[in-house]
This record gives structure tokens, sequence and C-alpha cells, in this order.
């Protein structure tokens, strides 16, 4: 440190200067500084705020991974449910959806967004005053469970929100996932220590989330990705799913920018949909399928509910992967 600089401002100004990193890494794909220049910013931020207790704060990048365990997953009842999608799977299911919204908006003109369905396991976040607050599973829809510990690990979830004015809450909602590479590492190492290794990504992800100790959770390279809109006070609420990411997008949270698009007719869906069925493959991440929803916030709440899911979205799945195999001999 330089000679009379205040080792508080210091500790201030390396947290900033970690997250700002951290978001370039995790969330933008665009790293300015190499690994190990941010090794040592890390390191230097641990050795001050052991230098200076008075320092702690539960938002700094250092506590990522604390001593906590969780020995149960407390309920967390959901302000506003998760409900689950209805499903489709070939154009001409599509197309009826298509229309029913189309009925239900008396020929008003939508438009769609199209992302990409992620293969992983929901997840609610919500943040107090731009602090992470709580992170819970989808459960049943209406209760999930408290995984917040675990979720404080995942490096592309910003335990404080970029924002001077932080909002009094704001809930992001999205998926847990794993990568394929990462997938793929953590099965090798399962069978380097004769352990049973997980099926598939979704698995892995899962699994990894629900560890009672989050050192475990932190070593398993899990993402966030927000997806959709739950709650929001102390901030003008968007008047569109597009406006909605790209609000994420500024707080810090990470979005995808893979195989997202807006669409203003079926056929554009669909056209989309079939440049996905062999492009997903080059994808990072597992993808079953695309989610279509209605973009307007408004239309949205003309439409409604049924009693399980949204009439305005809907995931547009692509068929099972299958494969032959010959055996050409049994031991």
């Amino acid at each position: 440190m330089k000679p009379g600089r205040d080792p508080l401002a210091e500790i201030e100004a390396l947290r900033a200067e970690i997250r700002r990193h951290e978001r370039l890494y995790y969330v933008s794909d665009s790293p300015e500084i190499a690994d190990g220049e941010f090794d040592a910013l890390m390191a230097r931020l641990k050795v001050l705020e052991a230098a200076h207790p008075e320092s702690a704060s539960e938002d700094s990048p250092t506590r990522r991974v604390g001593g906590e365990r969780s020995n149960t997953f407390a309920p967390v009842p959901h302000r506003i449910p998760m409900l689950s999608l209805d499903n489709c799977y070939s154009p001409e299911e599509f197309l009826d959806w298509h229309a029913r919204v189309k009925k239900g908006l008396k020929d008003e003109p939508f438009e769609m967004v199209v992302e990409a369905k992620i293969d992983g396991l929901s997840c609610s976040i919500e943040y107090e005053k731009g602090r992470l607050a709580r992170a819970s599973t989808r459960g049943d829809g209406e209760t999930g469970e408290d995984v917040t510990l675990n979720v404080r690990t995942i490096k592309s979830v910003p335990i404080r929100l970029d924002l001077s004015h932080a909002p009094a809450l704001f809930e992001a909602r999205g998926e847990v996932y794993m990568d394929k590479k990462d997938f793929e590492r953590l099965r090798e190492e399962a069978f380097s220590a004769g352990e049973e290794p997980f099926v598939n990504p979704r698995n892995a992800a899962a699994g990894s989330l629900r560890q009672k100790d989050p050192a475990v959770t932190a070593g398993r390279r899990l993402k966030f990705i927000a997806h959709s809109y739950g709650y929001l006070e102390g901030l003008a609420e968007p008047d569109s799913h597009w406006e909605y990411l790209n609000i994420c997008r500024s707080l810090g949270i990470h979005i995808s920018t893979l195989g997202n698009r807006v669409c203003r007719s079926a056929e554009e869906v669909l056209a989309f949909y079939n440049e996905y069925a062999e492009k997903r493959f080059t994808l990072p991440y597992e993808i079953d399928g695309l989610v279509i929803k209605v973009d307007s916030l408004r239309q949205r709440g003309l439409l409604g509910f049924t009693a399980k899911s949204p009439r305005w979205a809907i995931a547009f799945k692509y068929p099972a992967q299958q494969a032959t195999t010959t055996v050409k001999g049994v031991w």
C-alpha cells in the first residue's frame, strides 16, 4: 500500500474493482486482466480485510464462500407463484398456441421474445436495497427452498447490484446451470474418485445447488442466467420483457446473449427454431428447446394464466436426442 493511503479506502476501492472484473469475466465475457492479476487483487483484499476487521461486509467479494453450512433448506414462500410452462413439440402445436394468443388479444399485434431454454434448475434471487438477500428454488411453485448460501458462491450472481440508487426490492428469476465443459470435468473427477457421476448437466446443477456445504457448490462452477420478471419495488416497472432483460444487464445480472431474438410473426419464430435445431449443439450449455414469450407486460396481463401456466408463454421443445448402438459382445 502506498504510504499514507487510508486502508479502508483501499479496501472499498479493491472491492469495487474486483466486482467490475467479475462482471466483465462472468457476465460480459470480456475480461480485461489475466487470472493471475485478478487473484492478486483478491489476495490483497483478503490481507487488508484481515488486518482491518472493522471493514467486514457481507457483500465483499471475499465472502462468496463463508464458513456456514446448511443442515436444512428452509421453506421460502414466493411473492408471486413460479409457474411452469406449457410445452409444444411440433410447428403445428406452436401455431395452435400462437392462434390462441392472437384470439386472446383480439387480433391486436404483438411481438414475441424467443430465448434458448437452458436445461437447468429454476431459481429466484431477491435483492433488498441492492444487496443479495435471499435465493430459493422453484419448489412446488408456491414455496421453494432457501439456497442463499450456495447461490452466493455463483460468480455470475452479483452480491450487490450495480446501481447507485438501488430499488427497495428486486427479484430476478432464472436458471442455475452448468456449462458442458464443467460438467465433463465433474464427471471425470467422479470417475477418478470411483464415485457415481451425474447423468447430465441439469442433474449436476440441481445436485450442486442443494449441497449442505457451500464450499462444495463453489467448486462446481455453476452459473445463473436471468430469464423472467419476478418482483420489483422502488423502480419503474418495465413495459416489456425485452426491457426487463436490459435492466438485468444494466444491474450486472447475467442474461442470455446467445439464442435471444424479438420476433414479430409465427413464421419468424419457426425460422429461428429451425436455425437453432443444429446450432444448439455449438452452445456452451445444454438447451432442450426455445421459450417463446409475449413481449408486452400489458398484453400478458390481458392473456392471464391457467391454473398451472401463463397463457402468454410456451416452451417449444426439440425432439429428444436418440442414438443407435451395436453390442459387439458380452463378457
